[in-house]
């Protein structure tokens, strides 16, 4: 399919969906307070603009989101990436890493607010230990999974040193794969983004407890859908740089 073929389907889709929504919103069938109308969105997105808010708490969000998400990045494909290469390593840490994967980042509430009290340091801290295993796995998935064959011809060719071999034979070629996790990553540390706040560090999730507790759905809404919209605009701009990065591939 072409991609102006795509691109008009998917803009479709959109087109359709937030049609069918506004038609119920619009039937009275569920309360005008619990499902808010898309039409509504405008009119709060405007208040809250005017007022400085909005500004304010996407501001606070991407600044421990970055962090966050630097941090969570940059340790998640350095462990990924030698647990891979050294299998005492792997075997040394394994256990530990099954222990802790399972524990999800909002069950780290209380310790982040122990250790670093009500700030954005502790929603650094939970977002950072999501990206930290996304991009774990994904590195090591990658790394594993390069040519065995290119390795043993970077031997033959006087690149049997561990510097030369990881930054001429492996990263390379696990490039594309580390690219994913740090692509999913974006995703998943924009959805622990609000978990983070929801304990009252300023942000767009505290923005949204506060509107939900005087049920003003329509800036719940809102703040949704700033949320898709960064997203959005983070993994667009991260799809610009991987298709440069890996343009060798073509």
């Amino acid at each position: 399919m072409k991609t102006y073929n795509k691109i008009a389907l998917s803009a479709l889709g959109v087109i359709v969906f937030l049609l069918a929504w506004e038609a119920v919103a619009r039937s009275g069938v569920v309360p005008a307070r619990l499902l808010p109308s898309p039409s509504a969105v405008p009119a709060a997105f405007l208040t809250e603009f005017k007022s400085g808010i909005w500004q304010a708490m996407v501001l606070a969000s991407l600044s421990h989101y970055l962090v966050g998400l630097s941090l969570g990045t940059f340790l998640g494909v350095s462990f990924g990436t030698a647990a891979a290469l050294w299998g005492k390593w792997d075997a040394f840490q394994a256990w530990v890493v099954r222990m802790l994967r399972p524990i999800p980042a909002i069950a780290w509430i209380p310790f982040a607010i122990i250790w670093f009290g009500v700030s954005e340091g502790a929603a650094s801290f939970l977002i950072s230990l999501t990206v930290f295993w996304i991009n774990y796995y994904a590195s090591y998935a990658a790394v594993r999974g390069v040519d065995k064959d290119l390795i043993e011809l970077g031997y033959a060719f006087g690149q049997g040193g561990l510097i030369p071999r990881l930054f001429k034979i492996i990263l390379p070629g696990a490039l594309p794969g580390i690219l994913s996790g740090v692509r999913a990553g974006l995703g998943q540390g924009w959805m622990t983004v609000v978990a983070a706040e929801l304990f009252g560090i300023s942000g767009l999730g505290m923005r949204m407890m506060e509107a939900s507790g005087l049920l003003a759905t329509h800036i719940v809404v809102l703040y949704m859908v700033t949320i898709a919209l960064l997203y959005g605009v983070s993994d667009f701009l991260f799809m610009q740089v991987q298709s440069r990065v890996l343009s060798w591939q073509r």
